[in-house]
């Protein structure tokens, strides 16, 4: 089964002495062709387990997005089966060091990977520290070197080194890097010797590295190194089916980590996805976000139940987080919460049209701008007309319109 499965690479070869020993006969040899069907329980062990890694590396959490769950198949599949370095790409936040650990807990799982896991934020190595946190040095080497150091690539020896935003190291450090991965070797800092370090590289950057490559920031030899498999993590913004399940997980997680339950009323609960799927909500820091904003409801909630006041506040501390004030459209002041459910496309042109009768003097002047093309292939324009209709469909009139402005 092992074999059939291609756990093992190889074919069963089942061979049989001669039936007459003095005959001269050399026997038989036939290879085995094993009936999967008759080991349906085993097999469905290892569609089980293959389940469970998956779950792993979704940090199990039960993702609804499409793409996003196809890529943690195939990583599962690479992790699985190749030690070849591999590149996250993604915005901050997206949670690229947590799928590394994942990838390494897997791997660690499967008895691939006897030794640690390493990582270090690229953007905070600078100047002589650089190469010194990476490859070690001996004492001596530089002022302040008052004893051999091993380096982050020493420790990552048999397991695995995850180097965060690697698009902010220099160009000595690429150098080095692009040696010690094609050799397994490399020169401590003031050291002849060179010493060995069999790791694992997994790469993550929230910059494109192509065009780091044609601005001459970024080895190119290096990216095709690491380029082998390449991921990219989209934003929780471009993962709105996923944010739900992540709220249950981060709200569990503070739970377990405080020691007391917190849970959302139904009301509050449905205000808050509301407006976390919406297009207002941008999630810039994408999950460390979402736990923070997670960890605010929860702390400030009394009785264990998290209420509408405290979702509306957060919302509110969001719009301001994220945009630099509590009102970042002009239809949060005019359409309240019912303008996250418009569609896009409806609000994107809504929010325009307010804007425009906002600085407009008149209903008219409004309707002149806004129709400026069209009006010019009509036989009759009521430009006004138009304009107070189209606000009709949304609810609006040009005195709501207007009063607003005003008050600001």
């Amino acid at each position: 089964l092992l074999t059939e499965s291609r756990h093992f690479p190889g074919r069963l070869l089942q061979t049989s002495p001669p039936r007459k020993q003095a005959s001269g006969d050399p026997g038989s040899h036939a290879v085995i062709d094993l009936d999967l069907s008759r080991y349906d329980h085993i097999a469905q062990r290892f569609a089980q387990q293959q389940l469970q890694d998956r779950d792993l590396l979704k940090g199990g959490i039960a993702t609804r997005n499409p793409a996003f769950n196809r890529m943690i198949e195939q990583i599962e599949t690479v992790a699985t089966r190749s030690r070849a370095p591999m590149l996250l790409m993604g915005p901050t936040g997206a949670g690229k060091s947590q799928l590394a650990k994942r990838v390494f807990e897997l791997k660690k799982n499967k008895h691939q990977l006897p030794g640690r896991f390493v990582e270090v934020n690229c953007a905070t190595l600078r100047g002589d520290g650089a190469m010194s946190t990476l490859f070690g040095h001996t004492k001596g080497a530089y002022t302040g070197a008052s004893g051999d150091r091993a380096g982050l690539l020493r420790s990552a020896d048999k397991g695995l080194l995850f180097l965060d935003e690697i698009g902010e190291l220099g160009a000595d450090e690429q150098a080095m890097l692009l040696r010690a991965l094609e050799e397994k070797r490399f020169l401590p800092v003031g050291s002849d010797r060179e010493v060995e370090s069999d790791f694992q590289l997994i790469a993550g950057t929230n910059r494109d590295l192509q065009d780091d490559v044609r601005q001459g920031r970024f080895r190119e030899d290096l990216l095709a190194r690491l380029n082998l498999w390449t991921y990219r993590l989209p934003g929780l913004a471009e993962r709105s089916e996923d944010i739900e399940p992540n709220l249950e997980f981060e709200l569990e997680r503070w739970s377990r980590e405080q020691h007391e339950r917190v849970r959302f009323n139904v009301e509050a609960r449905a205000r808050y996805l509301s407006f976390a799927t919406s297009s207002e909500a941008t999630w810039r820091g994408n999950f460390r976000d979402l736990g923070a904003s997670v960890v605010r409801m929860a702390t400030l909630a009394t009785a264990g139940r998290i209420q509408i006041d405290g979702v509306d506040a957060e919302i509110t501390r969001l719009r301001a987080q994220w945009h630099g004030g509590n009102e970042t459209s002009p239809l949060l002041a005019l359409l309240g919460e019912a303008a996250t459910a418009l569609d896009r496309f409806d609000r994107v042109q809504l929010e325009d049209v307010v804007r425009v009768c906002q600085r407009s003097r008149s209903l008219s002047a409004a309707g002149r701008e806004l129709f400026a093309v069209s009006r010019t292939q009509r036989a009759s324009t009521n430009d006004a007309d138009r304009l107070r209709k189209y606000l009709a469909k949304f609810g609006l009139d040009w005195e709501q319109v207007r009063e607003r402005t005003v008050g600001k």
